[in-house]
């Protein structure tokens, strides 16, 4: 692979809202910190996401000390929000599976985000991530658990494969909407100098000090069609992805990721593959 190396990292402290991109990030066990652990919920415990609410792309999230996190958004006065005491929990649903997490203790906050999407949600904080939510037993190993993220600790796309992609759109149905960023795929971590879709082939991997291991592709969805600067919607990449890159029922682009070590990663590191 040659000279393969980390790009860019990217923390999304409220899934769904806009990530940060740090130039190092500790890697804990069930992602990076501080991604991920905020997450809204309807009246009935039901994640929500982009895929219901596009114009969560514009809203920001900023981690203040002690894993709190300062919300902004278009027309919004900013809102920070402290970690809440875990005096008690909420059943959380994600795509199915059951998990627990702390509602926001000010109220204030729950009205900041319900007033800015115009329906009813809550802020609910994951307190203690090595223990609310174990991952896919079919892909997993005991023990292993995961933040609110879609599925996994981390997501890793590469520039090559979005170039490759990029030319596919471009000779496609819909070329106008091309060429697409990479925020589209809200990744974690983002390799160069690798070839076009190599991350395919991979099943374990080392960013600088930490090793990670490949537990399968990431399948995509409509969050993917959304301009993450305009939360407009469009049609790629998935009619693209569902002509080139069908993998196991999937549209695929980007690898889930789970550390099998401590550590930090930084931007310019090493990536090197194992097997």
């Amino acid at each position: 692979m040659g000279n393969a190396l980390l790009q860019s990292i990217h923390v999304h402290p409220v899934k769904a809202f806009r990530g940060l991109a740090p130039r190092e990030a500790v890697v804990e066990p069930w992602g990076l910190a501080g991604d991920r652990r905020w997450v809204l919920i309807d009246d009935g415990g039901k994640v929500v996401t982009q895929r219901q609410q596009p114009r969560l792309a514009l809203a920001s999230a900023e981690l203040v000390p002690g894993g709190g996190v300062r919300l902004s958004a278009p027309g919004m006065d900013p809102l920070t929000v402290p970690v809440p005491r875990p005096v008690g929990t909420v059943p959380v649903e994600i795509f199915g599976e059951k998990a627990e997490g702390v509602p926001a203790a000010d109220s204030a906050a729950h009205a900041w985000c319900s007033d800015y999407l115009g329906t009813d949600v809550r802020l609910v904080h994951m307190d203690d991530p090595a223990t609310r939510r174990p991952l896919d037993p079919e892909y997993a190993r005991p023990g292993e658990t995961v933040s609110f993220a879609d599925g996994y600790p981390l997501l890793l796309t590469t520039v090559a494969s979005l170039d490759a992609l990029n030319s596919l759109i471009a000779q496609g149905a819909h070329p106008a909407e091309g060429p697409l960023p990479m925020n589209r795929f809200r990744p974690n971590v983002v390799v160069a100098g690798t070839a076009a879709w190599a991350e395919d082939d991979w099943s374990r991997i080392v960013i600088g000090e930490v090793t990670f291991r490949i537990a399968k592709p990431c399948g995509r969805c409509v969050v993917t069609t959304t301009d993450q600067g305009t939360a407009v919607r469009g049609k790629e990449p998935l009619a693209t992805l569902g002509r080139h890159r069908r993998i196991g029922g999937m549209l695929a682009f980007g690898q889930n990721l789970v550390p099998l070590s401590p550590g930090t990663v930084r931007v310019g590191d090493p990536v090197t593959v194992l097997v």
